[in-house]
């Protein structure tokens, strides 16, 4: 029998119906937190139940506004820390700042490992998130840190839509090969990889496709999408190469810029992500977006954690 009686779960501003939903999935209550700004911007938190001796876990993804959502989750760490919480994790379905995991040019931070040390100095015990943009940033914890995948729920919703096609998964980069390669072999399908020159950051030019897509359904697979260039040139090379038809999945959903424009008026025929980050109205109106819940799926970690259970058995 599970037992979830000293288990509180809390929730910034970042992805309150993410929060809720995982909840409804572990049947306990979102528990109370007023989180909110005064009038010159300084964020303000005040924990509205007792939460001495529980296990706590806050919801918070670093989505956009990026930097006021990550104070949100260091001033509820702070604040839970000093209302004697017995463990913080906090929930970081889509870590801010992963792409800066190392020094591409003399004289730039390591934002990643800024944030991980931020976390560590206000009481957070360990960290849950979901598709790291680079794995190695788990090192940068002196704490346990769970990176989930999103893999199942993706897989699971490409083998339903796909089941009578042929089926080639894409890397659009060389970066997300080995990514690309685990659900080509999954899904028993051929894999192609995008050569993608980036000339400078959001910006990226698709070369030419290695592999064969003449006739066939591809399937662009990526962690995240930004400005959607990448999967926007990718689609458009792999259909002037015999593509049949170019749908894209990624976890994360970061839109931001011109992405919505350029899906809108790009070859992709339909744009699956999760909802580790809430979609924003320009997004939500878009037809060609489909968002794939993962709070089952985070759910079910919060309940290994809790229990000291292994989350070994939900990676596909």
């Amino acid at each position: 029998m599970t037992k979830l009686n000293d288990m509180m779960v809390f929730s910034g501003n970042a992805n309150r119906p993410l929060a809720e939903d995982i909840c409804k999935h572990l049947q306990v209550d979102l528990s109370r937190a007023d989180v909110r700004r005064f009038s010159d911007g300084e964020t303000y938190v005040e924990i509205g139940q007792n939460v001495r001796g529980k296990d706590i876990f806050v919801v918070q993804p670093t989505c956009t506004p990026v930097n006021d959502h990550l104070m949100e989750l260091i001033l509820m760490a702070d604040a839970l820390r000093r209302a004697s919480a017995r463990r913080i994790t906090a929930v970081i379905p889509y870590y801010g700042y992963a792409r800066q995991d190392r020094k591409v040019a003399p004289r730039v931070p390591i934002s990643a490992k800024v944030v991980a040390e931020m976390l560590m100095a206000v009481g957070v015990r360990r960290v849950l998130t979901m598709d790291l943009h680079s794995g190695q940033i788990q090192g940068f914890f002196n704490i346990p840190v769970d990176n989930m995948y999103a893999a199942p729920v993706l897989l699971r919703n490409i083998s339903t839509y796909f089941a009578d096609k042929e089926v080639i998964m894409v890397s659009p980069d060389a970066g997300g090969v080995e990514r690309t390669r685990a659900f080509a072999k999954r899904l028993k399908a051929g894999l192609a990889i995008v050569d993608k020159r980036r000339e400078r950051a959001n910006e990226s030019q698709a070369m030419n496709v290695i592999g064969n897509v003449v006739g066939k359904s591809a399937i662009l697979l990526d962690d995240m999408v930004d400005t959607a260039g990448t999967l926007c040139a990718g689609a458009e090379i792999l259909m002037k190469e015999g593509a049949k038809e170019v749908y894209a999945y990624a976890t994360h959903a970061v839109l931001s810029g011109p992405a919505i424009d350029r899906i809108n008026n790009s070859m992709l025929k339909k744009l699956v992500v999760t909802n580790t980050i809430p979609l924003r109205d320009n997004a939500k109106v878009c037809d060609k977006i489909k968002v794939l819940s993962v709070s089952e799926l985070l759910g079910d970690s919060i309940r290994c954690i809790h229990n000291e259970d292994s989350v070994s058995s939900l990676f596909v």
